[in-house]
């Protein structure tokens, strides 16, 4: 089994001795059914563990309800058909926990990084690939994503990685303040070990207790985001276990049905009424911050209306990223290939950004999101109307400057005309002020939705400005030497960020009328 654990040793995954505080919000005489709550545990501080009846259990009426300290095996609850109701629930990993409605996503998932939430953003309740070779950032960029979410549980797998990585985790989280409620992230974090001294079998069990505990969480009504780090262990798995059953190999020695194992874990990520919700209360919506009845009445008619008709229901989610290992960065190899088949968004990580130390080494030109349209009317409403015009501006300069660099790397940027002299700045002010993020600093590594679209407005603020001084016949290198732009740099490593963007545009302003 490995050096540290022998064969035959069983730890459950429960503490079956130790005693939680139980208190129930049902009743004697109360008809309850499938997956509906029953009462509310404080697992940890901040954080209620809503104890629900299982999936497979029949409609009854409670006959007793105890309230006091239990364990997970024993009885607290008795239904007039004679079953038994524990803390505990038992649920086959390969399947799929039953929902009341599944949902199309309408919220993002917020996470800090300024590359995710501005240009290739991730729905709640979507699918996200982060394919890449060996250090260009897989582990710590699936780790940003784990402390800084804003969903309210974290479900972090180690799939066949390095044990560092999970110690890392280990030490780490529990002395890291989670940015919603400023308690320490392990309270909200589950983590499922799988190193790559364990068993191959239990591999592909690791990948679905992961999903399955997730969906455990969602059915609470509560946002899931889990990371699966990495699939393409699970993938070796398969393919070993397949080759030791003598079963017909695929493409690079991969079992024929790896592509459907693949969709068949990434379609449980999804947001959804669960079976806890009760059958007439208004659904936990994105218009809770909105500043009148009115708005807030639209805001729902817009974001959340399906065949004509308000949902009803408190929504839980599960989001899937997971981290794919392709053998030398090759993304047409088989397991990258059959991740991007079934994800809706590519964070695609780039070995020559990462060895110019470029990070997170996020290639903005490959990777992309699906999910830009359906979030538009919730970065309008949240965060402001000019958001999606600026995203675009940004990428089409980006474009703009690939397209240009061929040219440099021939003549140089200074036989390039005055405007698109003007357009390599703008882009590397965009790459280094916005894309560029320190993950070990305290106040970069985690980056707010107001601070990113202030960065925007500032660096096409310069960019507006330039092309006006041009058109009044301004020398590009008066343009290029100004200092105002490269004190953007400041507001990434400052709480105070508001003041220093609004005095670098004023600085911005001044020098521009001066060499007009």
């Amino acid at each position: 089994m490995g050096s540290f654990i022998q064969r035959g040793v069983d730890a459950p995954g429960l503490d079956h001795n130790k005693k939680w505080d139980f208190k129930p919000v049902k009743k004697k005489g109360d008809t309850v059914k499938a997956g509906e709550v029953i009462g509310l545990v404080e697992e940890t501080p901040g954080f209620t563990h809503k104890i629900m009846l299982p999936p497979s259990i029949n409609e009854g009426r409670i006959t007793q309800i105890n309230e006091g300290k239990f364990t997970v095996t024993e009885t607290i609850c008795v239904l007039d058909n004679k079953q038994t109701v524990t803390m505990a629930q038992r649920w086959p990993v390969r399947k799929p926990r039953p929902v009341r409605k599944k949902l199309p996503p309408t919220a993002p998932l917020i996470t800090g990084q300024r590359i995710f939430d501005v240009l290739f953003p991730v729905a709640k309740g979507g699918t996200a690939a982060i394919p890449g070779p060996f250090g260009a950032g897989k582990t710590v960029s699936q780790q940003q994503l784990a402390k800084w979410s804003d969903a309210d549980i974290i479900v972090y797998v180690g799939c066949g990685e390095r044990g560092n990585e999970m110690t890392e985790v280990l030490t780490e989280f529990p002395h890291l303040k989670d940015p919603k409620s400023g308690r320490p992230l392990m309270n909200r974090t589950v983590l499922i070990a799988n190193t790559s001294n364990m068993p191959v079998a239990a591999r592909e069990a690791s990948v679905y207790t992961g999903a399955t505990i997730a969906e455990y969480f969602r059915d609470m009504g509560y946002d899931v985001a889990m990371m699966a780090d990495s699939t393409s262990r699970w993938a070796e798995a398969m393919r070993e276990i397949s080759s030791r059953l003598e079963e017909m190999p695929g493409e690079e020695g991969y079992p024929a049905y790896l592509s459907t194992r693949l969709a068949e874990f990434y379609e449980r990520a999804s947001q959804v009424i669960p079976l806890s919700a009760p059958a007439k209360i208004k659904m936990k919506d994105a218009h809770k911050d909105a500043k009148t009845a009115k708005e807030s009445k639209e805001t729902n008619k817009e974001l959340h209306k399906e065949k004509g008709e308000e949902r009803k229901g408190e929504t839980g989610s599960v989001t899937i990223i997971g981290a794919v290992s392709p053998p030398g960065g090759d993304f047409s190899e088989p397991v990258t290939q059959s991740t991007l088949r079934v994800t809706k968004t590519f964070w695609a990580l780039d070995a020559k950004l990462a060895q110019r130390r470029h990070f997170p080494a996020i290639n903005w030109l490959n990777s992309y999101s699906l999910y830009l349209n359906t979030l538009e009317p919730w970065f309008a409403n949240k965060v402001g109307s000019d958001w999606r015009p600026l995203v675009n501006q940004m990428m089409s300069i980006l474009q703009e400057e690939e397209k240009l660099m061929e040219i440099v790397q021939l003549v140089g940027s200074d036989s390039l005309p005055a405007r698109q002299q003007l357009i390599l700045e703008v882009a590397r002010l965009i790459r280094e002020f916005l894309l560029q993020q320190n993950a070990y600093h305290e106040i970069d590594t985690y980056c707010p939705l107001e601070k990113s679209r202030m960065i925007m407005k500032t660096i096409l603020h310069f960019n507006t400005l330039g092309n006006a001084a041009l058109d009044q016949g301004a020398r590009i290198k008066d343009i290029l030497a100004l200092k105002s732009k490269d004190k953007i740099a400041d507001a990434k490593f400052n709480k105070e960020y508001e003041k220093i963007l609004k005095n670098a545009q004023k600085e911005m302003d001044d020098e521009f009328q001066k060499i007009k």
